[in-house]
């Protein structure tokens, strides 16, 4: 097991995440022995209905910048977001010295760095050949099966063991691209390995999941039976299901019009990768309309029911290109994110209104399946790979468990088995593992151009101007005189019909006056006067309304 030749006694060798752990996205994973520090994926998760005005969640790069001196490489499993969105924000925080990514994904990290004026040279592709040395470390390459070309695995051998993390893998005997490397796989559990870090996105589903090569029958069954427009709302990151969306629609002398701008950069970048060959199968919207309903498909954004994306805006009528006809057919080739179930059966019903025929991934249509490994398979990775220790990552808490319990079925220890979350840290030592203390780790949102600056107060404000609304005080005093020169003015947002509460509006301008006048006599002071505002406010608009909206007193001092 032990790579290098040194009379130096050995240190132990840290593994941690800061993402990835007790949710599904915002990967990120660090291994550190002494003075190296090497990081697999920098992804994001995007956020839920709570994180109003957030577009994005990142990992905490705290750590990584205390430790900036440390890093040797970055290195990627794949190109979905959940495992690259986050560089950007990463090379703007962290000096990151090399990334090493697979080829698909290089393209789809290049398009992220030029769309944000980001200037990086180091990008280094790799395949399952490049091996990539530093001095305590050595990094290695496993071709797997995912739902995007370019997948892999990654070994990393230290001085107190060798790791393998899978990311993002099933097994398909039957996959549209290349098969996972089972043999190679299976020669690095022979060599031995001390740690397995194992996706778990998939471990509550039983049994294996389906073969991308049902999907491909059930697609040109459809494809058959159908002669108006086909119209395909799928994930535009899953390159495989997009490739052989582009083999039906040749085989059935069908041309595509794509809509979304994610559908168009992942099929561009698919395109000078070699991924989809039929270059010339892709027409405008304009060409689409043009043509009988028999040759067009249209390939769209929004199978989470998204309320901006293409398929959204179709369903609504609003879209400006397309218009839905009687005879269209609509195929959503994906499953629901967690959360989005609602979003989706609303667009559903929308589009069934408009009198069109839709078809969603159920027992009697294959029409989607996942890229992330079931039961089964992740018992069968265990098999292959045979560590001695398990840490279970990429998933719900939940999940981890469930994997963790899959984990000691495939006779590895309870005790050897580890359900950690983003920040615990693990000290391996000599082929032995245990907990070893905590890193810094949490979530940085993303508002725009600011990164990290929108904090829980921030969002409490949010939610509190969503549910209750926000009200303004403006009144102008006169701070020689001590004065208040006019009543104040109350206008409100998101509280209260105006017209409809005349009185309510007018009681609080009083309250108003009379805290105001209250405040203005003996040392005046601005902070007191809008603290007694907003107490009186609060007190009286909970007594008869229930609700606390935010109150902001605007006071300006008007000398005569």
């Amino acid at each position: 097991m032990k790579l290098f030749n040194n009379n130096e006694p050995i240190k132990d060798t840290k593994i941690f995440a800061l993402g990835g752990l007790g949710e599904v996205g915002k990967n990120m994973y660090c291994f550190m022995h002494e003075n190296e520090l090497i990081i697999t994926d920098a992804g994001i998760t995007f956020p839920g209905n709570e994180l109003m005005g957030i577009d994005y969640v990142i990992p905490d790069f705290t750590f990584l910048k205390k430790n900036e001196k440390k890093i040797k490489a970055l290195f990627i499993t794949h190109g979905h977001e959940d495992h690259i969105g986050g560089i950007p924000f990463l090379l703007q925080t962290v000096n990151i010295p090399v990334i090493y990514a697979p080829n698909q994904a290089i393209g789809l990290i290049r398009k992220k760095l030029d769309e944000r004026n980001i200037k990086y040279k180091n990008l280094i592709a790799y395949d399952e050949t490049t091996k990539v040395k530093f001095k305590n470390i050595e990094v290695e390459f496993i071709r797997t099966t995912h739902s995007i070309p370019d997948s892999h695995g990654i070994v990393i051998t230290t001085p107190n063991g060798r790791i393998v993390t899978t990311g993002d893998f099933k097994f398909d005997l039957t996959p549209i691209g290349p098969m996972a490397n089972i043999h190679k796989m299976a020669a690095v559990g022979n060599r031995g390995v001390t740690l397995l870090l194992s996706d778990s996105t998939n471990a509550l589903n039983e049994g294996m999941s389906m073969s991308e090569s049902r999907v491909d029958n059930a697609l040109s069954d459809i494809f058959s039976r159908y002669h108006g427009r086909i119209i395909i709302a799928t994930f535009a990151s899953n390159i495989y299901r997009l490739k052989h969306i582009v083999d039906t629609c040749k085989r059935n002398g069908r041309k595509i019009a794509t809509f979304g701008r994610s559908m168009d950069t992942n099929i561009e970048i698919s395109i000078q990768g070699g991924y989809i060959k039929n270059k010339d199968i892709f027409i405008t919207p304009e060409e689409a309309n043009k043509l009988p309903d028999s040759k067009v498909c249209l390939l769209c954004t929004g199978s989470q029911g998204e309320p901006l994306a293409a398929l959204s805006r179709i369903a609504n009528g609003t879209h400006r290109q397309i218009k839905l006809k009687d005879d269209d057919v609509v195929i959503f080739s994906s499953s629901p994110i967690p959360g989005n179930a609602l979003s989706i059966s609303r667009t559903i019903n929308k589009l069934y209104m408009r009198g069109v025929e839709v078809y969603t991934n159920t027992s009697l249509s294959d029409i989607h399946t996942s890229g992330h490994g079931s039961e089964e398979e992740l018992k069968w990775m265990l098999r292959l790979i045979k560590p001695k220790y398990f840490m279970p990552f990429h998933g719900e808490y939940r999940m981890l468990k469930k994997h963790a319990d899959i984990a000691t079925l495939c006779d590895i220890p309870r005790e050897n088995t580890f359900v950690l979350g983003n920040g615990d840290v693990l000290s391996m030592y000599k082929g032995k593992i245990k907990r070893a203390g905590m890193v810094q780790a949490g979530d940085i949102y993303v508002d725009g151009k600011r990164i990290g600056d929108v904090g829980n107060a921030v969002m409490k404000d949010r939610k509190v101007m969503a549910n209750d609304g926000i009200v303004i005080v403006i009144a102008n005093i006169d701070s020689n005189h001590k004065k208040l020169l006019l009543n104040p003015n109350i206008t409100t947002r998101g509280f209260v019909l105006v017209n409809d509460n005349l009185e309510l509006l007018k009681e609080l301008e009083m309250i108003s006056k009379n805290a105001i006048n209250s405040k203005l006599k003996g040392h005046l002071n601005y902070s007191d006067i809008k603290n007694e505002v907003t107490n009186q406010l609060a007190n009286y608009i909970y007594e008869k309304t229930g609700r606390k909206p935010i109150i902001l007193p605007v006071i300006m001092d008007i000398k005569k």
